[in-house]
């Protein structure tokens, strides 16, 4: 009877384990995770979901999407949360990248204005316009903004001030006259500086629509190498599925609730501050995580625009991305 009942416990410890996934170790990089544009890749792990798939997700932060990329490139990551433009400019390049989660479906880029004599694009000529990095997608956003309003990129100086708190320590201090931001970074910035004023905002339907004349433009992602999802479809599947479920959780609750789940380090210290922010991010949220052929060519038409290497180059857009690994 021992014996029976011994190995009775035996079988139902190894059925319990071998019902639980394998830990998984992920490697994420995030071009200024504070940034609520990246915060559905972070509030999956407040709200336990990658524990649940079984993934161990580390987080590296840098000064913005570019570095984030390098990163990759050169194996210290595993994944990018990060923009899906990179996708095409690496295809560019002969390098196939893969996005494999839409986030967000609308861009999330705004171009502020602190000097008052700013109303519109074209007075940018001759000015300083801090963007978050060399490179960067805040950078290629400018860029796009400067070729359709008639200027070049050599028309403005761009430093790098990052996507947080240097970013609005640069508006507040005077360094440069506009700035490419996102929430909160904004709101914070229109605290030290009221005179602060938007010239051109993709968080929204209509400011998409009006910039860049589509519905949807598919802007933070997840995206790896397709050697590494090609070896690791599990990771990426897991991931997938846990970002997906954010989403999903972020639609179902206010900015209210889902400010009391945040990460410590993605608040800004004011309540309304971030409220407002994430009443913007929730509208953006990709419906269903899903990529289109539509929404590719979109974002392949802005690059065009500013990037040779991209306008002339014979690219594959359904290799930039993948929806096997959303299982929807």
């Amino acid at each position: 009877m021992k014996r029976a009942l011994l190995a009775l416990l035996l079988l139902t410890g190894c059925a319990q384990r071998g019902d639980r996934p394998a830990t998984l170790p992920v490697r994420v990089a995030v071009g200024g995770q504070a940034q609520f544009i990246y915060l559905p890749a972070m509030l999956a792990r407040e709200l336990g979901f990658y524990e649940a798939e079984g993934l161990d997700v580390t987080f590296q932060d840098f000064p913005g999407g570019a570095k984030s990329l390098e990163a990759l490139l050169g194996g210290s990551a595993d994944v990018v949360c990060g923009f899906y433009d990179h996708t095409i400019q690496m295809a560019a390049q002969g390098r196939e990248l893969r996005a494999f989660v839409s986030i967000l479906r609308y861009l999330g880029l705004v171009a502020v204005a602190v000097d008052p004599a700013i109303t519109r694009i074209e007075d940018l000529k001759g000015k300083i316009v801090g963007v978050s990095a060399p490179g960067s997608s805040t950078h290629l956003f400018l860029n796009y903004l400067l070729a359709t309003h008639g200027l070049k990129p050599e028309d403005v100086s761009t430093p790098s001030i990052g996507m947080s708190a240097t970013a609005v320590a640069a508006i507040a201090h005077g360094k440069v006259d506009a700035a490419i931001m996102t929430d909160p970074s904004i709101e914070v910035a229109r605290e030290q500086a009221p005179g602060l004023h938007i010239l051109a905002d993709t968080r929204t339907a209509e400011g998409v629509r009006r910039i860049f004349g589509v519905e949807t433009y598919p802007s933070t992602v997840l995206y790896s190498t397709g050697q590494w999802l090609t070896g690791h479809p599990q990771h990426a599947r897991r991931l997938a599925r846990a970002v997906a479920r954010t989403i999903d959780w972020m639609r179902a609750h206010s900015a209210e609730e889902i400010r009391e789940r945040m990460p410590q380090g993605s608040r800004t210290g004011d309540m309304e501050t971030d409220l407002e922010g994430l009443r913007a991010l929730r509208a953006m949220l990709s419906p269903d995580g899903r990529f289109t052929s539509e929404s590719a060519a979109a974002v392949r038409k802005v690059l065009n625009v500013s990037l040779q290497s991209v306008r002339t180059a014979t690219i594959d857009l359904d290799r930039t991305y993948t929806n096997e690994f959303l299982g929807r």
